[in-house]
């Protein structure tokens, strides 16, 4: 067979990733503390953009449009001509609308966002990421504990708990709230708040989370392995140590002289305020992007909290006035590149709004029973199933729930902690969520009887009654990140205790 040559042409469509565009992307992702601190550098940057106090008015914007006519409306429409051709696409093919979310008992109430638009120019000279800023740094006790806790605590109901319990440790290292009302607020049982604090007061630095100096000595003790009787008598009363009545703590504690100066001079030792190793960077309060409340008609609403939108506009009538007095073509295609990254980025911010906004409906309304409910009654969720029901890519609402906070009745959550993984049911009904499932294997395992240790086939069975199909090795999964042990091991200690 003879080789031979040919030209030939071939037309295709591709959507090019401009850094414009690329830019348009990472805007989903960022925090509202990012958001805010990127648009302050586009206003020192672009000179087409302003800060609004109030936020500009749909009238306002439309008397601006009306004095700039001439030469404002013109300049927008190349400007958007050449927007298209340095994309290679139109505008609206980047960001389509998918339709408005079912509307089912949630109801969203979105503003307009011309009343709070936010902007920016294009990709940064100095690159994504400043390396020195993450390297000087300094680590703060919430995100140490954060660190910990999500290594220590794989159960996400567990998890969600302990962000909350972490959110109320002072800068000292202290626990500031009543378990009661952490349980009231959460709709979890008390039993199982107090299984996370004792968990979290395993972490590092040795006595953080404690309630009160009592249970942070007596903690940094238990670490090292001296906490005994005369120790727990010493700590329970405090007072005697700081009034120095001696005799009356020789006697509570049963110990002599040398055994009593030991001890205080041990406890001295030990660091009241383990916090403070942390407490020198500030802190930044989480702002919620997102607010769930009870509506007047029933179920539930759900609105954007503007004091996190950027409130900055396009200065039509400046361009309109500076580019009269361009004296050159470089001064001309300055302004030009200013007003379409400026028409741009306003574009995509408006979009990132509509879009957390969409998304956030969504999982309020797959999540409806949790925040009826409480922590507990979690559904089984993914991406995909968010995506699906909105119309969107899998890694659109992925970018969206990353650095997203709600605020809810039951406290603040990130938006990503309301996705969970699902058990399959062994009639063919509903799914189970992955975390009800855990609660159950806790709940057969706390009411066994040393007489009756429940096996992992047995709970198996159990909760092939209950409906649930699961496996064996499964259910030793979810034991073992439960930190629940065997059934011998659990017998054991059972029988010991039943002993003694």
């Amino acid at each position: 067979m003879a080789l031979t040559q040919r030209l030939e042409f071939r037309q295709s469509q591709a959507l090019v990733m401009t850094p414009q565009l690329m830019q348009a992307i990472k805007l989903l992702q960022l925090s509202n503390l990012d958001l805010a601190a990127y648009v302050e550098g586009e206003l020192e940057r672009n000179p087409l953009l302003e800060r609004s106090a109030e936020g500009p008015t749909q009238e306002n914007q439309r008397e601006e449009s009306a004095a700039a006519e001439n030469c404002a409306n013109a300049a927008d429409v190349n400007g958007s001509a050449a927007i298209e051709d340095s994309f290679d696409t139109g505008i609206e093919n980047v960001f389509p609308d998918s339709g408005e979310a079912p509307s089912k008992p949630v109801q969203a109430e979105p503003a307009a966002y011309s009343e709070w638009a936010g902007v920016g120019s294009g990709g940064r000279e100095d690159g994504d990421y400043n390396l020195e800023a993450f390297v000087s740094a300094e680590m703060t006790l919430a995100d140490h504990l954060g660190e910990q806790l999500a290594l220590a605590i794989p159960d996400p109901v567990r998890r969600m708990i302990g962000r909350h319990l972490v959110d109320l440790v002072d800068e000292a290292g202290y626990l500031t709230g009543d378990l009661d009302a952490v349980a009231e607020r959460l709709g979890a049982p008390q039993s199982e708040i107090e299984a996370v604090l004792a968990t979290l007061q395993t972490f590092d630095p040795p006595g953080v989370c404690a309630r009160n100096l009592s249970e942070c000595l007596a903690i940094q003790l238990r670490e090292q392995n001296r906490f005994d009787p005369a120790m727990q008598a010493l700590l329970a009363h405090l007072d005697l140590v700081a009034r120095r009545d001696f005799p009356a703590l020789r006697r509570l504690c049963g110990v002599d002289d040398a055994d009593l100066a030991d001890m205080i001079a041990e406890i001295r030792r030990l660091n009241p305020k383990p916090g403070l190793a942390f407490g020198s960077a500030l802190v930044q309060p989480i702002v919620p992007d997102v607010f769930v409340r009870v509506s007047p008609e029933g179920g539930w609403a759900v609105e954007l909290n503007s004091d996190t939108l950027p409130k900055v506009l396009v200065n039509q009538t400046y361009y309109a006035t500076v580019s009269k007095t361009a004296k050159n073509d470089g001064e001309k295609s300055y302004l030009a590149e200013c007003l379409q990254t400026a028409t741009w980025l306003m574009r995509a911010l408006d979009q990132r709004a509509k879009t957390i906004l969409k998304v956030s409906t969504e999982i309020v309304r797959q999540q409806d029973a949790f925040f009826a409910h409480g922590v507990q009654f979690l559904r089984p969720l993914n991406l995909k199933t968010v995506a699906d029901a909105i119309g969107m890519h899998e890694s659109t609402v992925s970018r969206v729930t990353a650095n997203k906070y709600m605020a809810t009745s039951r406290g603040i959550f990130e938006l990503k902690y309301f996705f969970t993984s699902s058990i399959a049911a062994s009639d063919g009904g509903e799914a189970h969520s992955a975390e009800a499932v855990r609660h159950r294997i806790r709940q057969l395992i706390d009411a066994e009887s040393a007489a009756d240790v429940l096996s992992d086939d047995t709970i198996v069975d159990r909760l092939r009654e209950a409906g649930i199909d699961i496996a064996r090795r499964t259910v030793a999964k979810y034991r073992e990140a439960l930190r629940i042990p065997s059934s011998v091991q659990r017998r054991r200690e059972k029988q010991a205790l039943a002993a003694s």
